[in-house]
């Protein structure tokens, strides 16, 4: 007998044989999502057709504490044939580099490597955050991926493809951020040429803005995007068949192998908060005011000791006196990363689509000459960038230093 329900969070399902199937899904309470079949009650008897019971796993953050999902695997995830040699992956600071402002241009950077690590170059580091360019030349990845100690934050500067996890399957396309929470098992597939992707690799949860949400996590009225413009996967992929699957996960400066007899992604249906997603900076909405506002309201994402902030097109102040260009700032507490990804930037002048600046705390910084009295008068911007703010210093690595402009630090002066 088939029954239909309706459950407080206005997820429509039916049972069947002690499963539920997610027939329509209406989210009414932020972050929560389900896909494919689970048992009613969690840790209880869920049976596949041979009798056999599928295999829980919880996937929690913060021990038991923090959010979490339940998955259904037809194999159990702990069932491996074979541990690998690991791989070094670990970057290289450079030390003793003069306390300056950094432009990198790496706009001029095609083909960084083959696939989705090893194309990936890690530019800037500190203990909570790592920025990295990665542009592959191959389109799938014949292995799969976990990060181990990260998340992962994919700014889809150039491409298109989806993202195979766990948790099901994920269109990304340019402009997207793509939040892959850390231990989550996946490969991309892209589908467009060039690839070219901005990653932060975050040591601790990527987050919405608190401040733009209510007490239940709901995100409030003001908040510059909400619940619609986040998309979580839509379609669950389960691979029954057996073989030889690579899983290479990165902790500690390695990439350890671990070879199955089956695929990580035979799950039947999972629930839960944790899950990666989808937010486009298209769908970022600016938060403008008569006078110059502050980089604050352009934040997307919070994490500990830094913030990710979107800048978009978007009107100019309309204070009669405003100047539209951006004031002189002295950081005392943190570091600024602005990777410029379309649009010319009205404050900056020998910045490309693709380049980052580092503008260092205690140094002060601001537009460049001539472009303060340009501004006055404009109404509008078409820019886009990612800002990263960060509250401890960051540090170039090896790899960067093949991008630095060393004019960039006398640019200021005419």
């Amino acid at each position: 007998m088939i029954t239909p329900l309706i459950n407080t969070l206005g997820l429509r399902w039916v049972t069947l044989d002690k499963k539920v199937k997610i027939t329509s899904i209406i989210l009414i309470m932020a972050y929560y999502y389900r896909l494919g079949n689970i048992p009613p009650k969690r840790h209880t008897q869920f049976r596949q057709s041979d009798g056999s019971l599928y295999h829980e796993e919880l996937v929690s953050s913060k021990g038991f504490s923090g959010i979490y999902s339940n998955l259904y695997h037809i194999y159990p995830p702990t069932r491996i044939q074979e541990v690998l040699k690991p791989e070094p992956c670990a970057h290289k600071i450079v030390p003793d580099l003069p306390l300056q402002q950094v432009h990198l241009k790496t706009s001029v950077q095609g083909i960084t490597g083959t696939d989705y690590l090893d194309a990936r170059r890690i530019l800037m580091v500190n203990n909570d955050v790592r920025l990295a360019i990665c542009n592959p030349s191959e389109k799938k990845m014949d292995y799969y991926y976990k990060n181990g100690e990260a998340d992962e934050v994919i700014y889809v500067h150039d491409g298109s493809g989806y993202v195979y996890s766990q948790f099901g399957k994920l269109r990304i396309k340019k402009g997207d951020y793509v939040v892959i929470p850390r231990t989550t098992i996946f490969r991309i597939e892209f589908d467009e040429d060039p690839v070219r992707l901005l990653i932060i690799e975050s040591m601790s949860p990527v987050e919405t803005v608190k401040r733009y949400r209510n007490e239940l996590g709901q995100l409030e009225e003001h908040s510059p995007y909400c619940e619609r413009d986040i998309h979580p996967p839509q379609e669950l992929v389960t691979e029954e068949d057996k073989g030889k699957y690579i899983v290479k996960i990165k902790k500690q400066g390695y990439l350890h192998q671990y070879r199955y007899e089956h695929s990580p992604l035979d799950i039947v249906g999972w629930d839960g908060f944790l899950y990666p997603y989808t937010i486009s900076i298209y769908d970022f909405e600016p938060i403008t005011g008569r006078i110059h506002q502050p980089p604050p309201v352009h934040q997307m994402f919070q994490a500990h000791n830094y913030v990710i902030c979107s800048f978009v097109p978007r009107l100019f102040d309309y204070h009669p006196l405003a100047i539209p260009a951006p004031y002189n700032h002295s950081n005392i507490d943190s570091d600024e990363v602005l990777f410029y990804a379309e649009g010319d930037f009205m404050s900056r002048k020998g910045i490309d689509r693709g380049s980052f600046t580092l503008h260092v705390g205690s140094l002060p910084h601001g537009p460049h000459p001539g472009t303060v009295e340009k501004s006055i008068g404009a109404k509008e911007t078409h820019e886009y960038a990612v800002m990263v703010d960060t509250f401890k210093p960051l540090f170039l690595t090896e790899d960067a230093m093949e991008f630095v402009d060393k004019n960039y630090p006398m640019s200021w002066t005419e």
